[in-house]
């Protein structure tokens, strides 16, 4: 296979991992106050090692910890931001057909970053990866903002909270550098919402104006990024919702993509295509950057069934009719577990999940 020598590699994969029988029991164990958070840890830190092994097993060149020290794949990140807390409500994130579990989060405090738990998460997952690429994904700055309630007490305008923000992820993205990262994703479901009619309607029933929303965010993530040293790379994951297989948001691109893949920074975008809800590629038409990758997600988390090959490189190829074939690559269109009780499919039919992306990107990528 051809393989990129810097990420975003031909067969990749978004992160988060189904949470090990083992994890889950040591959770409710924890819960319970019948083992100590560090005997939580070491359990969750042999579990990690593992699936790390079996990343590599899978054929791929970046690995993570699966995300087996989070419950959410976006508050556990951002409650531990300086100024933000996280806190139970009355219902959880309304999916297609289900809810999540109560959690939000709110801004009390001036913003900053300092004493990251997940620096030390990274640091560990960095020293098991040996000669692969450790990969760290974190929920991307526009998030804190459009799943957090924010005091108008500290802060009473768009300028001074997104100035903050920036400045906090800057700070992040130095230390997470300083520990080792040269491979850092930014998940984020918002540019998803704007392409969904009905998402678009709720933002409006919030107060906000979609397009200025679009432009307040490219700003504040292109001045987060500002100042990534040259050889850290940071990828985007645009993601419709990833609940027990459920879903929030439909609708194609084309709303978002001249903004995304001209407008914002990033070296490369995950791209959630295993649907119809993902309309066609026709918005990679706007993709001008010689050094944009691509990476297609065709291949679904949601479900166990592996994909008809022959398919899936045919719909390579015809990505690659927008997009120059060494701009794309492929990987699953989320994670299998976005939060810790994970989607409908076994840890085994999981790994072969990720065993079929890598042989497909060889076959594709010779």
């Amino acid at each position: 296979m051809t393989n990129l020598h810097q990420p975003p590699f031909r067969a990749d994969h978004v992160g988060s991992l189904l949470r090990s029988g083992r994890i889950k029991e040591a959770r409710l164990q924890y819960e319970k106050e019948e083992i100590t958070a560090d005997e939580l840890r070491s359990i969750e830190d042999e579990e990690i090692i593992r699936i790390v092994e079996k990343q590599k097993e899978a054929g791929l060149q970046a690995v993570t910890d699966g995300e087996f020290r989070r419950g959410w794949w976006h508050f556990d990140f951002l409650e531990d931001l300086d100024g933000v807390e996280g806190y139970n409500t009355d219902s959880g994130i309304q999916f297609k057909n289900t809810q999540t579990k109560s959690r939000a989060i709110k801004v009390n405090g001036k913003l900053g970053f300092s004493d990251h738990p997940m620096l030390e998460d990274f640091k560990f997952l960095n020293n098991t990866a040996g000669d692969h690429t450790a990969k760290m994904t974190i929920p991307s700055p526009s998030m804190l903002h459009f799943r957090g309630e924010i005091d108008e007490s500290v802060y009473n305008n768009n300028e001074a909270f997104f100035h903050d923000l920036a400045s906090t992820y800057k700070q992040a993205i130095q230390a997470f550098y300083d520990a080792g990262c040269r491979y850092l994703q930014l998940d984020d479901t918002s540019w998803a919402y704007f392409c969904s009619d009905e998402q678009l309607d709720k933002i409006r029933e919030r107060g906000h104006n979609p397009e200025k929303l679009k432009t307040w965010y490219r700003k504040m993530i292109n001045e987060a990024i500002s100042d990534r040293p040259a050889d850290m790379k940071i990828t985007m994951h645009i993601c419709r919702g990833n609940f027990r297989s459920t879903w929030i948001s439909s609708g194609g691109y084309e709303p978002v993509a001249e903004l995304l893949f001209n407008g914002l920074n990033i070296d490369g975008f995950f791209l959630e295509y295993d649907s119809d809800r993902a309309g066609g590629f026709e918005p990679l038409r706007f993709v001008k950057r010689k050094d944009l990758q691509i990476v297609l997600g065709l291949i679904t988390s949601k479900s166990g069934a592996l994909e008809d090959t022959e398919e899936v490189k045919r719909r390579i190829e015809e990505a690659s009719q927008y997009v120059p074939l060494n701009q794309l690559n492929l990987s699953p269109q989320c994670g299998f577990a976005s939060t810790e009780e994970g989607n409908l499919l076994t840890e085994e039919e999981q790994w072969a999940k990720l065993r079929h992306v890598t042989e497909i990107a060889a076959a594709v990528w010779k």
